[in-house]
């Protein structure tokens, strides 16, 4: 499997800023039928844990699991943020797998 992307965009309006992140990940449940044996399932992978912080200190966290989409896009809203401010998402998944995003607010 290639590398898991993380895309992170940001808009501030005032003193709040938008975050969305786009995770780049299959999200498979377990339960679909393998294309190549349909005797078998396609094996469970998908993000348990994204966390959300701000100049290093964690401002929001949420459990994901297998009933959500593929490619999730999550946002979040955080007050008092101002340019400049780093904010990071990272993420791992029920494989041991892990990834995230850096962005600075503008």
């Amino acid at each position: 499997m290639a590398d898991i992307q993380t895309k992170i965009r940001t808009k501030t309006s005032g003193d709040v800023t938008d975050v969305l992140v786009l995770i780049d990940h299959p999200m498979e449940t377990g339960l679909r039928p393998d294309p190549k044996d349909k005797n078998k399932k396609v094996p469970a992978h998908y993000i348990q844990k994204l966390t959300f912080s701000v100049n290093g200190k964690e401002v929001a966290s949420t459990d994901l699991g297998a009933a959500v989409s593929k490619d999730p896009l999550v946002g979040i809203k955080l007050k008092g943020t101002k340019a400049g401010d780093k904010i990071k998402a990272t993420w791992s998944d029920n494989q041991g797998k892990s990834g995230g995003g850096e962005v600075t607010v503008g």
